[in-house]
């Protein structure tokens, strides 16, 4: 695509009025895809779990994911646009049925009209508007989604994208950067999104609204063109070298949805799930901007080969998101090992005693299938792994045990089932419901018992799938304290599904625990909970659009070892008074609050140099008043800059979770020789 040069008209303000010639070239239906619709909606209507009708209702539905797909910030589409578009709100049903998708593109071909307008335009100005921005007067940019309105006229959407400008052209400066750069990098940085215009074809819009489609469904069921297709299985398989995350484009941002256990990431970083990407850069180059470049083209920039170094710059989900960080990492292959089963011991002392609780860190449910189709008996599993570290904690003569399940986004069905049958014998440990209704019940066959000791699950809000069910399993069985965050809320099984171009990822069942109760949407609640710096209004199943619903079918028969909540009313409060007395809880708990008032305040962004500066500043300054008022607490030596904050290397949930099973033991202890000294008495 060949896009000419406007000429900049400098009237008062700055307008973004243009008379060239659009370039753009109209996209038409793929005919091939004709019958992909059609199919699309049989199997949709035939195997998803809610056994959907494609009608009306869902076409309603799907025409907001469209639009919101297309243009999430309201940036494009006028008001007039969308009360224009709205004819085909009941249309998209009948489209995918008849196999002519025809309204699809027309709503998109209007979409790249707006888009490729408003950023050549925008392209051919910057230089002289970054140049004439006035950072002294205040005024604000609205950053919440939840009340951004559709413009009602060109002028009003030009003042929303002088505004938006101003504030990455403030963010840059910010950060060091001198004019010459800031008009370098968003020159750059709308020159990737045009050719993000010329790059989209066919079949990527077909995706897209095929994907509204399966979106009003649940947010789990998805569409995947032969490209992405072949981009899924290889992320699935893990078989290329990276950094080990799950990205997924967010406006103009690359977003990192969640990290993998075990990979580069997760354990040589501090990025953090909602980070956003914007620039990308390897060791010894310079960065490049990646804002509003295609995923797969960001992926590929960090893809690379193992043991070299890829260098991203991204903006903080968390403290001051209006600053960016650059963080580096080391790229290598997500091993087997790297993702295994750990062990450590917390020792906790009280009157004058040591005590000691073992700690077993299980990153994902894994299994060696490779090993064990090749008939190796000492194939490595999550269950093997945990047992033998069990065994060894045991010599250890631990009086308790804590199962970590943090972060653990699931894995093997088979190995959650065999791992939870660890702690109780034979039995079922969860129940699974397809689209026809019928109930098959899952569990451990094995009537061994590894350990029957005292014991808590810990978990939060990124435990999920495989987790939930071992978490919920342990819980109804009374047979461990559940102790953290509400877990993710992820229980609905997916199958892939062959189609005549590409896949169908689609939801056919759902997991419900042995008491009947769904962990879907709602996850495994906590016996006690501790407190998350993780936000769950913007992580979670409940976070995502259109989730299935909670429910709950008959429980199977089980039995329960302790009644759990029963000890609550003893356990609780001790561990609310120890809380408010740890410094490092103490910390955590300021440093929620700090988040939560944080994002309140970033739902409107000053565009005053002074204010943000001020704003930083203060922020930076809160965070180290926290930092060394919790080091005084602890007897530490203070830091003069936030800079020389590190990680705390103790682990404060670990160490809580074995002062609550201590009290566990003790209660129990207390309440069996009382049960004791009454049936002597008799």
């Amino acid at each position: 695509m060949n896009y000419k040069r406007l000429l900049l008209c400098l009237l008062t303000g700055y307008t973004f009025a243009s008379t060239s010639v659009s370039a753009y070239q109209e996209l038409q239906p793929p005919h091939e895809y004709d019958k992909v619709s059609k199919e699309l909606v049989e199997m949709l209507e035939g195997i998803h779990y809610n056994r959907p009708l494609i009608d009306d209702t869902i076409s309603e539905k799907a025409f907001d994911y469209y639009i919101e797909a297309l243009d999430p910030t309201k940036s494009f589409f006028l008001k007039s646009d969308i009360e224009k578009l709205s004819q085909y709100r009941n249309s998209l049903d009948d489209a995918l049925r008849d196999g002519d998708t025809q309204v699809a593109y027309t709503i998109y071909n209007l979409y790249l009209k707006r888009l490729e307008k408003r950023l050549v335009d925008l392209k051919s100005q910057l230089p002289e508007m970054v140049k004439g921005f006035d950072y002294t007067i205040d005024e604000t940019l609205n950053a919440d989604p939840e009340t951004l309105e559709w413009a009602n006229s060109e002028a009003e959407l030009d003042d929303y994208w002088r505004k938006r400008l101003k504030n990455r052209a403030l963010t840059l400066k910010l950060n060091g950067e001198d004019e010459d750069k800031i008009i370098s990098v968003l020159e750059r940085r709308y020159k990737n999104q045009l050719k993000q215009v010329d790059q989209t074809n066919a079949t990527d819009v077909y995706q897209t609204f095929a994907n509204a489609i399966t979106s009003a469904l649940d947010p789990h069921t998805s569409y995947f063109a032969p490209r992405a297709s072949e981009t899924f299985n290889i992320n699935m398989s893990l078989s290329l070298e990276g950094i080990g995350a799950v990205l997924q484009m967010d406006d103009d941002y690359t977003k990192v949805v969640r990290l993998v256990p075990g990979g580069p990431a997760a354990t040589q970083s501090d990025l953090a799930p909602n980070d956003r990407i914007i620039a990308v850069g390897q060791e010894g180059e310079p960065m490049i901007d990646v804002v509003g470049m295609r995923l797969d083209d960001v992926v590929d920039m960090i893809r690379g080969e193992r043991d070299t170094k890829v260098i991203l710059e991204v903006t903080p989900s968390k403290g001051d998101t209006q600053t960016s960080k650059k963080i580096s990492i080391v790229r290598k292959k997500v091993k087997l090992e790297d993702q295994s089963a750990k062990k450590e011991i917390v020792e906790i002392e009280r009157d004058g005693e040591k005590y000691k609780v073992g700690v077993i860190s299980l990153p994902t449910f894994y299994s060696d299938f490779a090993a064990i189709q090749a008939g190796d008996k000492n194939y490595k599993s999550s269950t093997r792994d945990t047992k033998k570290l069990i065994e060894e904690l045991r010599k250890e003569d631990i009086s308790a045990l804590i199962l970590d399940l943090r972060n653990n986004g699931g894995g093997s069905l088979q190995e959650a089932n065999a791992l939870a049958g660890l702690f109780i014998p034979s039995g079922p440990t969860v129940q699974i419901r397809d689209q026809s209704g019928r109930v098959t019940p899952l569990g451990d066959s094995d009537p061994g018992i590894a350990y029957s000791g005292p014991m808590a699950v810990l978990v939060n809000r990124m435990s999920a799938s495989a987790s939930e069910i071992v978490a919920g399993a342990l819980q109804d069985y009374g047979r461990a304290l559940i102790l953290g965050d509400q877990t993710f809320g992820k229980g609905t099984v997916q199958v892939l599904q062959e189609m005549d171009k590409g896949q169908l990822k689609v939801t056919q069942a759902k997991f419900y625990r042995v008491s009947g109760e769904s962990t879907q949407h709602k996850g495994v609640m906590p016996d006690i909970a501790f407190p998350s710096l993780i936000d769950k209004d913007n992580i979670g199943e409940s976070a995502l659009d259109n989730p299935l619903p909670w429910d709950k079918i008959h429980e199977t028969r089980y039995p329960v070892y302790w009644n759990m909540p029963a000890y609550l009313p003893i356990l609780e409060p001790r561990h609310e008074d120890r809380m408010a007395k740890d410094p490092n809880f103490i910390a955590i708990n300021e440093q929620i609050k700090e988040f939560k008032d944080q994002v309140e305040t970033y739902k409107t962004i000053s565009l005053n140099e002074a204010t943000r500066i001020k704003q930083r500043e203060e922020s930076k300054k809160r965070e180290l008043e926290r930092e060394n008022k919790r080091r005084t607490a602890l007897g530490l030596e203070t830091v003069d800059s936030v800079d020389d904050i590190e990680p705390v290397e103790e682990d404060t949930y670990a160490k809580e979770a074995s002062e609550i099973l201590l009290d566990f033991i003790a209660t129990n202890q207390m309440a069996q020789a009382q049960a004791d000294k009454k049936t002597a008495q008799k």
